[in-house]
């Protein structure tokens, strides 16, 4: 990566020469009819190449539709990550390329300054220029009634916040007072730092910009209180629901909920090319339809879908490999890149006193790790393809050590036992289930998503082993966001996820998943909004071992070199295992992808994860495409 006294230089894909640009039959109309201008007006005059035959695949032909299924309109936010246009973003082989940027230089992991494509725009037409990062710099995250915290954490260093500086109107740097290692890869995040919006669109929520009755007109017909909130609503790209948001990646929405199906369609300024010249993406449409979660499986091994991952799990793989027979679908298996399948995640910040003072001592944790039988887990859910483990960095990371994997993930319920013994719960009631010291039963609601069959299935047995121990595990299931802030108000006493979402890191990408960062992680929702809001909100962490990994990360954000940063991991992965603040039980599992028997360039094996491969993301959904039939 970069050490210190050093710059590295990015630049973007070089266009081949001779191509002639290609148009989209799906834009013909609109060409001819004057509603576009024609192709090579529209894209950038220095466009991303995508050469197929250098990355293994085939040159592709225009498509129609794509079907995909999901269990509720919250996720539509696939789209974008699918998508994955960022100024720079991971490849296949995870190692960061520029994306939308011409080009970047990061001297000293301090200094970043990036260079945008010449004629890039928008796609409804627009520029992208240095004014969508000056706007979003001064006009948002510098305003006060917008950001009350001032710029994001994610912006300061040392306690000190970014300088930013237009250089020219297609290029901008990022000053930090000490190193900044984790910026870039940020901006290569399934959900990205941001740092622009389409100003020329967002002006008119604006205050600094709209007159105060045109802004009453648009606050009272977009049903929010002030001006805040409209703005806020209106310049949301994580969730798409705006159709008027203008975007740059590869398909647009053109529905806004709510409704059953949602509709993408191609964007017209998209940046990326093939080698022949042909405008991508190769689909011309993403068409979303919502089913409920329990039926996404079924309706997948009937052919509803042509590119399904989401809803579906390894347990459904005996369906889908028996559907190829009567359907025109092709399974194939990735790799997850989760620190385990599934997880538990005692709530160290739960309301309930009693249980919030276990779950804060190790020894709880660790009991309630060994009570577990991975063998059996492995064996009943994944047919013994998955690895039993503790949450931690796969093998296919440098990272990994096997003590990482194995600590306090045997199976020993004599040990487990005596941990919960050694706590104060010797005392057993009803069904020899423990006694906890305020005399009610020591009873675990675990709550899930309810959006995974897998999870449910492998709750049930470990609820089998927690009985032996003397703990009662009882299954919740809740709607994903209700989930999410019973978590922050501290309801939860203990959730099931996944594990950590990148277990295939290097040293370069951050270790925050490590540390209490982020009001997602729900073993610590309430010290990871400390962290995320600049400490001020939430409550600081009062755990000496949290704390430290905290101390570490900030360590890792102000290292220079790879191998400081090796050794920071090190210390941080040690130290999270020895503390067992996620019990994971099984990873390495495999993913099912369904696609349609005909579509091409959709790897045969791959890595599949949130981070840092944002799903489909790495794998270019734009270039995938129908053969004829």
């Amino acid at each position: 990566m970069i050490t210190r006294r050093t710059a590295l230089t990015l630049l973007a894909s070089v266009a081949l020469p001779s191509i002639t640009f290609a148009e989209a039959p799906y834009f013909a109309t609109d060409v001819r009819l004057g509603n576009l201008p024609p192709l090579p007006e529209r894209l950038p005059r220095n466009p991303r190449v995508i050469d197929m035959p250098a990355l293994g695949r085939t040159t592709g032909r225009y498509s129609g539709s794509m079907r995909m299924l999901i269990s509720g309109q919250r996720d539509i936010r696939l789209i974008p990550i699918y998508s994955y246009a960022r100024l720079v973003g991971y490849d296949a082989d995870l190692k960061l390329v520029t994306d939308l940027l011409a080009s970047f230089e990061a001297v000293d992991d301090r200094i970043y300054t990036l260079r945008l494509r010449e004629g890039h725009r928008w796609s409804d037409g627009s520029p992208f220029t240095a004014e969508d990062f000056r706007y979003c710099w001064d006009d948002m995250m510098n305003n006060a009634e917008l950001y009350r915290g001032g710029p994001p954490v994610d912006l300061i260093a040392d306690g000190k916040v970014v300088e930013f500086s237009v250089i020219d109107p297609l290029t901008v740097r990022y000053t930090f007072a000490s190193p900044m290692p984790d910026f870039l890869p940020k901006l290569a995040a399934p959900l990205p730092l941001i740092l622009f919006v389409p100003q020329a669109y967002m002006k008119q929520f604006h205050a600094s910009y709209q007159t105060p009755e045109k802004l009453a007109e648009l606050v009272e017909v977009n049903r929010v209180d002030d001006w805040q909130s409209l703005h806020a609503k209106m310049v949301r790209s994580i969730r798409p629901e705006n159709p008027d948001l203008p975007t740059l990646e590869a398909w647009r929405p053109r529905t806004a909920p709510p409704a059953e199906q949602f509709v993408f369609e191609r964007n017209p300024y998209f940046h990326r090319v093939d080698q022949i010249g042909q405008q991508l993406p190769y689909f011309d449409r993403i068409v979303l339809s919502v089913a409920s979660a329990e039926i996404i499986p079924a309706k997948t091994a009937t052919g509803e879908s042509d590119l399904q991952a989401n809803g579906i799990s390894f347990p459904d793989y005996t369906l889908m490999k028996q559907a190829e027979k009567q359907h025109p679908l092709k399974v194939s298996l990735w790799r997850r890149t989760q620190g385990s399948s599934v997880s538990l995640l005692p709530n160290l910040n739960c309301n309930d006193e009693v249980w919030r003072k276990l779950f804060q001592d190790v020894r709880m944790r660790r009991a309630l790790s060994v009570a577990i039988n991975r063998k059996e887990l492995n064996k009943v859910n994944f047919f013994g393809l998955g690895r039993e483990s503790a949450d931690t960095v796969l093998p296919e990371s440098q990272l990994y050590r096997p003590e990482y994997a194995s600590a306090w993930a045997q199976y020993d319920p004599d040990l487990a036992n005596a941990l919960l013994d050694e706590l104060g719960l010797a005392e057993r009631g009803g069904g020899n289930i423990r006694i906890l010291p305020d005399g009610r039963q020591a009873g675990i609601v675990v709550e899930t998503s309810g959006e995974s069959n897998l999870e449910v299935d492998v709750l049930e047995l470990i609820a089998d082993h927690m009985r032996d121990v003397g703990i009662a595990i009882y299954i919740r299931s809740t709607q994903r966001d209700v989930f999410r802030s019973r978590a922050m108000g501290g309801e939860v006493q203990m959730a099931v996820w996944q594990g950590l979402d990148n277990a295939v890191p290097t040293a370069d990408m951050s270790p925050d998943g490590l540390a209490p960062t982020s009001s997602d992680q729900l073993q610590w929702p309430v010290w990871g909004t400390w962290y995320m809001s600049g400490e001020t909100a939430g409550k600081a962490p009062d755990l000496p071992e949290a704390v430290q990994l905290i101390d570490l990360l900030q360590q890792w954000r102000k290292s220079t070199t790879t191998e400081q940063r090796t050794e920071i991991w090190a210390q941080m992965l040690t130290l999270w295992a020895d503390q067992v603040f996620s019990i994971g039980t099984v990873n390495s599992a495999p993913q099912p992808i369904v696609r349609a028997a005909r579509m091409r360039n959709v790897p045969e094996d791959a890595l599949y994860g949130f981070t840092p491969t944002s799903f489909l993301g790495a794998y270019m959904p734009d270039t995938f495409y129908n053969a004829r039939e």
